[in-house]
């Protein structure tokens, strides 16, 4: 089968009603689809949005009247207006009409230039707005697709029929984790990431030559501080040495801004510098600026030009072109798999030139991260890349890249709410660059604030630009160092727990980082805008202001009903109240529920990525919890009687660990029933 064909996406008829160009179909009891055309031909195909239409048992009720069709659902009253396709719906105790919500944030295609919740310069000037939220304060949210393109059987995009309406109603209500679960069948779930995209990444925009590169990893590795992605940011390829007539369509970046011939200079050797990263347990991604397409000085140019229909001896520039599938094909064929097979394991797409493609007017972000993300998964690969936000659906396509941001803490304080915010959209995974991007000015205090948020997001990667100020932690002096390395060794160390939230992400729509609302229905919860879920066991609130004269940082945090443990202080706090804390340099506030159960590794120190020695922290209480690895999973249950906390450990086949540290805390006293395979420290 073609690795790009994409299927149908139809519903049976019994679940849609048909009258005057109109067809209503009953995706579930809580999303209604409205279509309009103007000739009677209702739309099966997937969209760029849409992969799913016919997955849920429903009963509904049709009425039709004059001016409006009314579908009852059992949790749902759907009224439609048949001429201007307003709706209002009618929930348990109240009615809204679906154009007049208030939503719950929501995300954004980039971060560039970003200070707070500005874009200082550059095509997105001004206030940052969220979108595509599918929910609201009021329960109700639209996803409109009338604009998008529609998917074919062979992979290639088509235009949809002039005047056409085609949205969906979603009635969630409070509903968030349920509500998410069925948006991700509507539009395709996540993927599962690899491990390596959970641990810690570094990157810079620098051109290093080869063994400068392995060096600084073997400085890393010296100082006993775990990676596991290794980015290579674009001067891999030529930059500087570029023909001075090659052609380029670049306004503001150079020649070299586009390329796929590495650099000899830089790289004398890459195929072996490959293989050092991978000595080092290091996953490999390479930067790609793809807009001034294959020009006639690059390697590939001969077999691309040839299999675009171009003379090679003409020295025609291969346009970028995903729109074409021929160019789609032969770019993957002939630029990226050569690369892929010699050890890159993702890409990079570093997209920033236009929305909309010459030929069909598609956006061109969103053509790359479909096409990369479907390819990256051939011969049982895994789906990944880093790109932009594309709109609603790119969580298909994970990894998100936010943009080069501003290094200031107003920028840092914007983060932890737009990561927050993006869960509404089910855009779960965020990569930002951790520590800023550019205007640096070497303050150790916001680098080591931002690196631990950085740790406690969902991914971690170290980045910067090419001045002095790049995100080596010995750069900021002693006491930054020090605790900077505690929090990358402790990154490293919850791979387990990462993992795991990976698995409940890909198989049940939960997002590792969620507002607290998703939980908790009160005001606080609504007003805890920086404050997190980690996962299903820790609540999290970053550090985002300076510290005062006493070296203390203020941190507001509000705490959901039950005993909540202090992660690094082991303080127990009443939960149902607010708290005003101050913090040292040191730790940020991060707590773990009563019942609690958070898997790490043993060991933090080095690249080694095994889950085969783990150390269970168990927060004394009645809890369960399922730990994943990529082969299988051990469930674990604890029972608190007393002082007493019996815990339990059921690994099924196929799960790797062999040796379990256990540590139950707030018991004194406490047994454990383990099979004999599994050895207790």
């Amino acid at each position: 089968m073609d690795r790009f064909y994409t299927a149908k996406a139809p519903i049976d008829k019994d679940k849609t009603y048909l009258t005057d160009q109109l067809r209503f179909s009953v995706i579930t009891n809580r999303i209604l689809r409205i279509e309009r055309s103007l000739q009677n031909e209702f739309e099966d195909r997937a969209t760029q949005k849409i992969m799913n239409r016919n997955f849920a048992t429903v009963s509904f009720q049709v009425t039709e009247q004059e001016k409006e069709v009314i579908i009852k659902t059992p949790e749902a009253e759907f009224f439609v207006d048949k001429d201007s396709l307003q709706v209002e719906i009618k929930l348990v105790n109240y009615t809204v009409n679906a154009d007049e919500v208030h939503y719950l944030g929501g995300t954004f295609r980039t971060l560039d230039n970003a200070l707070g919740d500005k874009i200082l310069f550059g095509e997105n000037k001004g206030r940052i707005k969220l979108s595509d939220s599918i929910f609201s304060l009021e329960g109700v949210a639209v996803i409109e697709d009338s604009a998008s393109y529609l998917l074919e059987e062979d992979g290639t995009l088509s235009r949809r029929e002039e005047g056409v309406v085609d949205k969906y109603i979603l009635a969630f209500g409070k509903d968030y984790l349920g509500g998410l679960k069925e948006f991700y069948q509507l539009t395709g779930f996540t993927p599962l990431l690899p491990k390596y995209a959970l641990g810690n990444w570094w990157s810079r925009y620098y051109a290093y030559h080869q063994q400068e590169y392995i060096d600084l990893m073997d400085k890393f590795a010296e100082k006993k501080i775990p990676l596991t992605v290794a980015t290579i940011d674009m001067d891999w390829h030529l930059v500087k040495n570029v023909p001075k007539d090659a052609e380029t369509k670049s306004r503001f970046w150079g020649r070299g801004w586009t390329g796929y011939t590495f650099d000899k200079e830089l790289f004398p050797d890459y195929v072996q510098f490959f293989k050092e990263l991978k000595k080092r347990h290091l996953a490999i991604t390479m930067n790609l600026h793809p807009h001034d397409g294959i020009r006639y000085f690059e390697q590939q140019y001969p077999v691309m030009a040839e299999a675009n229909g171009i003379d090679p001896e003409s020295k025609k520039t291969v346009e970028f072109n995903f729109s074409d599938m021929n160019f789609v094909k032969s770019y993957f064929d002939y630029v990226l798999h050569p690369y892929e097979d010699e050890g890159v394991d993702f890409w990079w797409i570093d997209w920033q030139q236009g929305r909309k493609n010459k030929l069909m007017g598609a956006d061109p972000l969103w053509l790359l991260n479909h096409y990369h993300t479907l390819d990256a998964g051939r011969k049982g690969r895994t789906p990944l890349i880093l790109s932009r936000y594309s709109g609603t659906g790119a969580h298909r396509y994970p990894l998100g890249f936010s943009g080069d941001t501003i290094v200031r803490w107003k920028s840092l304080a914007y983060q932890p709410s737009f990561t927050i915010n993006a869960s509404n959209a089910g855009y779960s995974w965020w990569s930002h660059d951790i520590g800023g991007h550019m205007g640096s000015k070497g303050d150790p205090e916001l680098y080591t604030r931002w690196v631990q948020l950085g740790v406690f997001s969902p991914v971690n990667r170290l980045h910067s630009t090419r001045d002095k100020w790049s995100k080596e932690p010995w750069l900021y002096g002693e006491e930054a160092e020090k605790i900077v390395t505690d929090f990358l060794r402790l990154r490293h160390r919850l791979l387990p727990y990462l993992y795991t939230a990976n698995v409940l992400t890909a198989t049940e729509g939960k997002p590792l980082v969620m507002p607290m609302y998703y939980l908790n229905d009160c005001r606080e919860a609504y007003e805890a805008t920086n404050q997190f879920y980690f996962g299903t066991e820790m609540i999290v609130a970053p550090v985002l202001t300076p510290k005062d004269k006493q070296g203390m940082s203020a941190v507001d945090v509000w705490l959901p009903k039950g005993n909540w443990m202090d992660f690094f202080t082991r303080e127990i706090y009443e939960g149902g109240q607010s708290y005003h804390l101050q913090v040292p340099m040191e730790r940020i506030p991060v707590f773990v529920k009563e019942g609690g159960i958070v898997p790490m590794l043993l060991q933090g120190e080095t690249n080694d990525q095994s889950f085969e020695e783990l150390e269970l922290l168990c927060y004394a209480g009645d809890g369960e919890y399922r730990i994943y690895d990529e082969t299988g999973y051990m469930d674990v249950s604890m029972k608190v009687t007393g002082d007493c906390a019996k815990i339990e450990l059921k690994p099924q086949d196929g799960f790797i660990t062999k040796r379990i540290r256990v540590k139950a805390l707030g018991a004194s006293v406490y047994d454990i029933e383990h099979p004999h395979e599994i050895e207790i420290l």
